[in-house]
């Protein structure tokens, strides 16, 4: 049992307790979330740790103490143990629709029974909704309006990327380390970075897969084992997550990977490439026709390559017209994480949702190898979070003062501003014009109509003072849909102002989304990819812009801070003091 496996647990707590406590500002939920980054980040196995050496860790109390060694002790803990069975993962996903909560979706469940979203939208259909204490006519409309904007309807109910990608790789992690594994990785629709996704399907390399899959099933993330075979297991995990588990000999590993990577047409098309040359591809190795004669399977590679094309990058795996292009040798030059050299939305503890330092940041980007950084904490108007201007104005003497210490790193003083209703922005013209770098972002007014957001976007590109636009639409995936714009306008301001287009890392922002970005393709416009980092951890999460920037065929010519240092100051005051 790993750190990792132990703070998983602590995390999944803290969802469960914030819902049992009825809000999210729940002082238990926050101390065990606490308590799973300090495991997370224990230099010694937590299970080696007694509750007396626990207790002395600062962030770990005497009730968390006790509760980790129940888990390593027992494999189980009873208060989780509880907590997934009274909420349920249908219940959890109702408690994520915005306008609901903890509170009212026990409110809902007491009073209507309603234990999911399906049984919510009988519920709002038959307008029952709105006679119940506390909810109202305009309140059902308003769940109506999330649920609809969410796409949250019909039978197949997607996992958020954020969530996935936590699952995946820790899974990946532990199945890795059964006897009899010799690798693992994950697959699917997340190896090719979609937005949600319906299932997870790992890829284990084995000679003993039966051996495997008995292990599988005893381990504590698994919930129920639904189908078992000498080649797959399908299990559900506490979360309700499907987990198809897949194994194949180490031989076999590049043809499987390839085979269950791919989109299905992407794979069709890659059968008929086969064919045409005498052979079949399947998810064992391609070979040739009517005999037993390999021709590739153990790299994904040697099998693009034996089909006369370039390797595929999985994010543009959906025959969408890689084929051809691989086939041609004419790919696109796809940004790739090592082309960053600057991380231009940076946040330290002096916004309220800040956790380290400007030197934690500062020396986290040299350990990086980064040339250049924009520290970027949020401005005035964002409430509780925001700085203020003598804060700001003493943190850039701060700045000028620590540039001698970080000769390696240019460093300018940002901040991050926030677009209001009518486009406005924080503090005066002559104010902003100070900052070296300036970032726009929607904190607020998710629910205007299309003409509102186009309009207030625009404006705030027009300002001579903005150089970029984060996170453009506001969504947080699976919580929080995208505002609605007219992203053809948005563009054109951009190009005509010479103004940035984000990606935001974060998983589950993912912004600008990838139909954006197949927009910009073609046009003059220039595109950031930033962490948007509130503690040292998250200056990594960069690689999720990138793969967001690959599925949204960005080149590397397109995004600004993959430019040399000289070059990518110089463009900034250039545009800044040009307009």
């Amino acid at each position: 049992m790993t750190n990792t496996d132990v703070a998983a647990v602590f995390d999944e707590l803290a969802a469960l307790t914030r819902i049992a406590d009825g809000t999210a500002q729940s002082f238990r939920a926050r101390a065990y979330e606490s308590a799973a980054k300090t495991i997370g980040g224990l230099p010694r196995p937590v299970a080696e740790l007694s509750v007396a050496d626990l207790r002395r860790v600062q962030g770990i109390g005497k009730s968390t103490a006790s509760m980790i060694r129940e888990y390593v002790e027992n494999g189980r803990l009873g208060r989780l143990e509880a907590l997934r069975d009274e909420y349920p993962p249908a219940f959890q996903e109702l408690v994520r629709i915005p306008g609901l909560g903890p509170k009212r979706a026990v409110a809902l469940r007491a009073a209507l029974g309603v234990g999911d979203v399906d049984a919510l939208i009988v519920a709002l259909d038959s307008r029952a909704v709105r006679e119940l204490p506390g909810f109202g006519r305009k309140t059902e409309e308003n769940l109506r309006r999330a649920i609809d904007r969410l796409g949250w309807y019909g039978k197949e109910r997607r996992t958020p990327i954020l969530e996935a990608m936590r699952e995946a790789q820790r899974l990946v992690a532990d199945l890795g380390r059964l006897p009899g594994v010799d690798r693992a990785a994950y697959c699917g629709s997340l190896r090719r970075f979609r937005d949600t996704v319906a299932d997870l399907d790992l890829l284990v390399a084995t000679s003993d897969p039966s051996s495997v899959s008995r292990r599988l099933a005893r381990r504590s993330w698994v919930r129920e084992v639904i189908g078992s075979g000498d080649t797959k297991t399908s299990v559900l995990t506490h979360t309700g997550l499907q987990v198809d588990v897949r194994m194949v000999p180490e031989r076999q590993w590049g043809a499987a990977l390839l085979y269950f990577t791919g989109s299905k047409e992407h794979n069709i098309r890659l059968r008929r490439l086969a064919i045409e040359r005498g052979w079949v591809l399947s998810e064992y190795a391609l070979y040739e026709s009517g005999k037993e004669t390999v021709v590739a399977q153990e790299t994904e590679a040697d099998i693009y390559g034996a089909l006369g094309m370039e390797w595929v990058p999985p994010p543009i795996r959906e025959d969408q017209g890689e084929v051809e292009e691989a086939l041609g040798r004419r790919l696109p030059d796809l940004v790739a994480e090592s082309d960053l050299r600057g991380d231009l939305h940076v946040h330290t503890d002096m916004s309220g949702d800040g956790q380290d330092s400007l030197e934690a940041m500062l020396d986290k980007a040299v350990a990086k190898g980064l040339e250049y950084i924009a520290i970027t904490d949020h401005a005035e108007d964002l409430a509780i979070n925001g700085v203020g201007r003598d804060e700001m104005l003493a943190q850039r003497q701060h700045i000028s003062r620590l540039r001698a210490h970080y000769p390696g790193l240019r460093i300018l003083h940002g901040v991050e501003l926030n677009i209001g209703r009518d486009g406005s922005l924080d503090y005066d013209d002559a104010f902003l014009m100070d900052y070296d770098w300036c970032v726009a972002s929607i904190h607020s007014h998710f629910n205007l109509s299309r003409e509102e957001q186009t309009a207030r976007v625009i404006t705030a590109i027009a300002h001579p003072a903005v150089d970029v636009v984060g996170h453009l639409q506001g969504r947080r995936i699976g919580r929080r849909p995208p505002i609605d714009l007219d992203v053809g306008a948005v563009l054109e301001a951009a190009e005509l102002t010479g103004t940035a287009i984000e990606i935001n890392s974060y998983l589950d922002r993912l912004d600008a989304t990838v139909e954006v970005l197949l927009q910009a393709r073609g046009r003059d416009v220039l595109i950031i990819i930033s962490s948007d980092a509130h503690n040292t951890g998250e200056l990594d999460q960069t690689v999720w812009g990138v793969l967001q920037a690959q599925r949204g065929r960005v080149s590397r010519d397109m995004v600004a801070n993959t430019w040399p240092v000289d070059r990518f100051v110089a463009w900034a005051r250039a545009r800044r003091h040009g307009r």
